[in-house]
């Protein structure tokens, strides 16, 4: 039985090609696909095709395309065995982290791709990415889906979204998942890793309210302690995650200590990461991190900016606050974080 493939497009360099005669990048019609890339033809699938209705450049990526898009993809859960999102490589880790959330008991793979070169390009890292996403998205076992997640493949790897983040602009090897292990790698062989994938035991559900009223915070050397200010004092914002030095330290100056009980005053929902590509928080290792135990703030261990932000505008979006936003968001709900 061929499986059925949704494959989204919603913008990005992978569905570009140079205008004959012209250095001109244009939008593919992937209606031709298959005469773009025959080798597709060879893939025991049937594939159909959705395209946001105006390509949209990564970095215009907004909340309401994250819900239109996780929208498109339960709207049509029940007639396709998986799905392939064609994104713009900028922003989707954090895309797919977002909706590695709101796609709640996943039984069915949903793989994002996108590539560093057009698609026309005659180096193009396009055709690989796209066939062997196709290959994974349609991967099955005894009638069922071997991945049951929101993966991202790049470059012969495929991770887990909600664990990636891009690293280069000009590699092909553009992602990295720096706290957990590849999913699968291809090669001469599909290969798959089955110890590392996330198994769903609830129904599919789509959870798509989010809550944008939030920041990141990064702290360095220097900076001024009114910024801080600034930011806990904004009386629209819910919740902020700070970017902390190594195993969550800041400044351990009166000010910046202040400032966090302040945040704690004002209801504010603080989260702590680390700058650290790899790694993670760890409370009272250092004295510096102390004021994080006295004010109660969420531990955001070893999760990467991109699934942080994403994970809190989500909880935020279901109406959580406190200690109960606190304790669902240490949770381990879709992978994103190593249980401790």
């Amino acid at each position: 039985m061929k499986r059925k493939i949704l494959m989204i497009y919603t913008g990005g360099t992978i569905g570009m090609m140079k205008k004959y005669g012209s250095d001109t990048l244009i939008p593919f019609d992937f209606n031709n696909i298959f005469d773009q890339i025959p080798e597709i033809n060879l893939i025991d699938v049937e594939i159909e095709f959705f395209k946001f209705k105006k390509p949209i450049d990564s970095s215009d990526i907004d909340t309401s395309d994250w819900v239109e898009l996780g929208t498109v993809i339960a709207e049509n859960y029940s007639d396709y065995d998986g799905f392939v999102v064609l994104h713009g490589t900028d922003t989707m880790s954090y895309t797919a982290s977002m909706l590695s959330f709101m796609l709640q008991g996943l039984q069915k793979p949903v793989i994002f791709t996108g590539s560093q070169l057009p698609i026309g390009e005659l180096r193009t890292d396009a055709k690989e990415n796209l066939i062997t996403s196709l290959y994974y998205a349609s991967l099955y076992q005894n009638h069922r889906a071997v991945i049951t997640e929101v993966c991202l493949y790049f470059e012969f790897k495929l991770f887990r979204a909600n664990r990636t983040t891009k690293f280069s602009a000009e590699h092909f090897d553009a992602f990295i998942s720096p706290n957990y292990p590849i999913l699968g790698e291809a090669g001469v062989n599909l290969g798959v890793f089955p110890e590392y994938l996330h198994k769903n035991q609830q129904e599919f559900n789509l959870e798509p309210m989010l809550d944008n009223r939030v920041d990141i915070f990064t702290f360095f050397p220097g900076k001024r302690k009114d910024l801080l200010d600034s930011a806990v004092s904004n009386p629209d914002l819910k919740g902020l995650i700070l970017r902390t030095f190594g195993s969550g330290n800041i400044p351990s100056d009166d000010e910046t200590l202040w400032i966090m009980r302040k945040a704690k005053d004002l209801g504010k929902e603080l989260v702590v990461i680390t700058q650290c590509m790899r790694g993670k928080v760890n409370f009272g290792k250092y004295q510096n991190s102390l004021i994080f135990r006295e004010v109660g703030v969420i531990n955001g261990q070893d999760m990467t900016v991109e699934a942080a932000l994403a994970k809190l505008m989500w909880l935020l979006g279901k109406g959580l606050l406190h200690a109960e936003l606190k304790q669902e968001f240490e949770k381990n709900m879709s992978g994103e974080l190593t249980s401790k």
